[in-house]
């Protein structure tokens, strides 16, 4: 179904397809993200793994997007090298200014609004997200509750 699913997103015209799966067994996601790698790279669009470094780079992934509680940036980039995309998560300015010098080539930057998936999490909306990429030079997209309705 995943697979599936994005390779009608590549259809649709995405550029960039991250797999973000918490609860798969390592084992089975190695296997997901090898298959979503080809499917990415066969369309000339560039794929994200979620948390995992070791995962992103076994599976050939063109980056890894790291949270906080997952490997620090310094670290993931001494492991992955130049050349590999490294995104963190940041909401606000002195985080994404922090992300950036340990090496992030991306912000995600939210959540820009209420979601499910992190209940309780203080959302920092439009402004929070235009915040973040006011205060660094790499790219920032919003994350968190973002949808047809208020994008």
């Amino acid at each position: 179904m995943v697979v599936v699913l994005a390779g009608a997103v590549l259809r649709g015209g995405a550029d960039i397809i991250q797999l973000r799966h918490k609860a798969l067994p390592r084992g089975l996601l190695l296997e997901l993200a090898t298959r979503l790698s080809g499917l990415v790279h066969r369309a000339g669009r560039l794929f994200i793994v979620n948390d995992h470094l070791d995962i992103a780079l076994l599976a050939g992934a063109d980056g890894v997007h790291l949270g906080e509680a997952d490997l620090p940036l310094e670290a993931a980039r001494r492991v992955a090298g130049k050349g590999f995309l490294i995104g963190a998560s940041a909401n606000t300015a002195v985080l994404a200014r922090a992300a950036v010098d340990g090496g992030a080539d991306y912000l995600g930057a939210g959540p820009a609004f209420a979601t499910a998936v992190k209940p309780g999490k203080k959302v920092i909306g439009p402004e929070g997200v235009a915040a973040v990429a006011a205060a660094v030079t790499v790219p920032v997209f919003a994350i968190g509750g973002v949808d047809a309705t208020n994008i």
